[in-house]
């Protein structure tokens, strides 16, 4: 559950300052993700916990609501995660997330994995414990399910563990962090050497796209006047995964996705971004299937 605060700029240590502005959001990466390829059209199941709290059954009902299949959505003792997210006046954030829930799930049940099995996608984020998502990996990999990874929050990964990954999506600071490169186009040329997709997101300046070591090229944003990026990232990723499986996948390049789909779906995908910024929230915020298509009619 994201604990959203509005404030016209961030206090400096021991400081205390008013905020303008405080909302109780659902959030957290995989639901935002999962509400963002819902809402284009996606099938989706969901896997992760949650707890026996309010914040819990709130979650819960916004899944049932949003059409997605909770089959895979584990009910535990531990209190329900939650992000506390600063949002200043210039739209920017900073978030510090409580696991919460989604700590203990460090293993994958059976049916967990029947979700996966049965998949063509799955979207993963760093908000689970490194050990679920190893097993996730090697679920999706034995059945031929294209793999999709945020690396956030930023968490120590096993060696190899990026390469593994058909498609990593991290901003600008996190491809920096598991690369040691500052220069974006760099970085991505990095992550996707060995014939991984990297997209390293850049924020209002669009999105760096690579494969297998080579960038394909910078895909720009579209300009708008944004109000809240809390959502951006994450309606980014699930606009692309959904718009990847709208169709038969092309073979031929990129462990089945081709150029062209790849390319096709980052545009659609960066749509999607600059509505979501324009308003306030995660869930909240994030687009209609319409509303991408209409402006890209």
């Amino acid at each position: 559950m994201d604990l959203v605060v509005r404030q016209p700029r961030l206090p400096k240590p021991g400081e205390t300052i008013f905020g303008s502005g405080f909302s109780t959001v659902p959030g957290g990466k995989g639901l935002n993700q999962a509400v963002a390829a819902a809402r284009q059209g996606g099938d989706i199941e969901f896997i992760g916990a949650i707890g026996a709290d309010a914040c819990g059954r709130d979650l819960r009902d916004l899944v049932a609501d949003e059409g997605i299949g909770a089959a895979g959505l584990a009910e535990v003792s531990a209190p329900t995660g939650t992000a506390h997210i600063s949002v200043v006046d210039s739209g920017e954030n900073s978030i510090v997330v409580v696991s919460g829930a989604n700590a203990t799930v460090t293993t994958l049940t059976p049916n967990q994995e029947n979700l996966i099995r049965t998949a063509e996608f799955l979207v993963m984020q760093c908000e689970l414990p490194v050990q679920a998502l190893l097993a996730g990996i090697e679920v999706a990999r034995a059945h031929g399910v294209f793999t999709v990874l945020t690396p956030a929050p930023v968490v120590s990964l096993p060696e190899g563990f990026l390469a593994s990954v058909d498609l990593v999506v991290p901003n600008q600071l996190e491809a920096a962090e598991f690369t040691g490169e500052r220069d974006p186009v760099r970085a991505a040329e990095v992550l996707s050497t060995g014939g991984t997709w990297a997209i390293v997101t850049l924020g209002a300046e669009g999105c760096v796209v690579a494969y297998d070591g080579t960038v394909l090229g910078l895909a720009p944003a579209r300009p708008v006047a944004a109000v809240d990026t809390t959502a951006a990232g994450d309606t980014f990723v699930g606009a692309l995964v959904a718009r990847l499986a709208s169709a038969d996948l092309v073979a031929g390049v990129g462990r089945g996705i081709s150029e062209k789909r790849m390319i096709d779906a980052v545009r659609w995908a960066t749509v999607a971004s600059s509505i979501s910024v324009t308003r306030h929230g995660a869930t909240s915020s994030m687009p209609s299937l319409e509303e991408v298509a209409a402006i890209l009619a």
